[in-house]
């Protein structure tokens, strides 16, 4: 039997991209809030044994929870980027949780992991030294675009992988790196980049392409055709 895991959940923006009032993560889709959408597929997976959630300061919308489907959810401040995020939920893993311990890292708002990729993913990921990312290779031509919006060149997409979650690292490496880069002054987008910046380098785990992040409208009309379908 695979051995247990948390996972951190970034929760702190304010998905000024969607536009409106409201946080992605607090959007209803089928009578439910997205960010349960999300809980209900890390927690799919029996390994995952709890989940810390990193919220903005303030966060008026969060129910309190303290648990979830029969397992512990922690709640902690997070900060104004992801990273920040991911710090503070990192630092506020239970004791329980070892320096060398893996630890998946998963957005609040991409609600549609396949149990499956999650699977391989924690398979493949702790067998390597350095840990893993869900991801998918491109597909679709790359255009590099000028000033004026023409097109300045075709770019290769050979060998170039999109980054998804979640991402699975060990919870000292991902520490230290993270810190690093802030120290640095350097604005990461995702944990394997922080690693990436300390000479290491993560595999990488296929995984589907339907495993989108709620960024638009379009995308949750998209989640909700997904759900529809099951």
């Amino acid at each position: 039997m695979m051995a247990s895991i948390w996972a951190v959940v970034p929760a702190a923006g304010r998905g000024s991209r969607f536009g409106g009032e409201l946080p992605k993560q607090y959007l209803h889709v089928q009578g439910r809030l997205l960010l349960e959408h999300t809980l209900d597929a890390l927690l799919a997976h029996p390994a995952v044994s709890g989940v810390v959630l990193a919220l903005a300061d303030g966060d008026a919308l969060w129910p309190g929870w303290t648990e979830y489907a029969g397992r512990p959810l922690l709640a902690c401040t997070g900060g104004e980027s992801r990273a920040a995020s991911v710090l503070a939920a990192l630092q506020a893993l239970p004791d329980s949780v070892r320096a060398d311990d893996f630890v998946l890292v998963h957005d609040a708002a991409r609600p549609n992991l396949s149990l499956a990729d999650l699977d391989q993913l924690l398979e493949r990921g702790r067998a390597d030294p350095v840990g893993a990312i869900l991801a998918a290779p491109v597909r679709d031509t790359l255009k590099r675009a000028g000033d004026d919006g023409g097109i300045d060149a075709t770019e290769s997409r050979d060998r170039l992988w999109r980054a998804l979650t979640p991402q699975l690292f060990r919870r000292l490496q991902l520490t230290r790196a993270l810190q690093a880069a802030s120290e640095a002054g350097i604005e990461i987008t995702d944990e394997a980049m922080a690693l990436e910046r300390q000479g290491l380098r993560p595999l990488l785990v296929e995984g589907r392409e339907d495993n989108f992040k709620v960024t638009t409208p379009a995308d949750l009309a998209r989640f909700e055709f997904e759900l529809s379908r099951r």
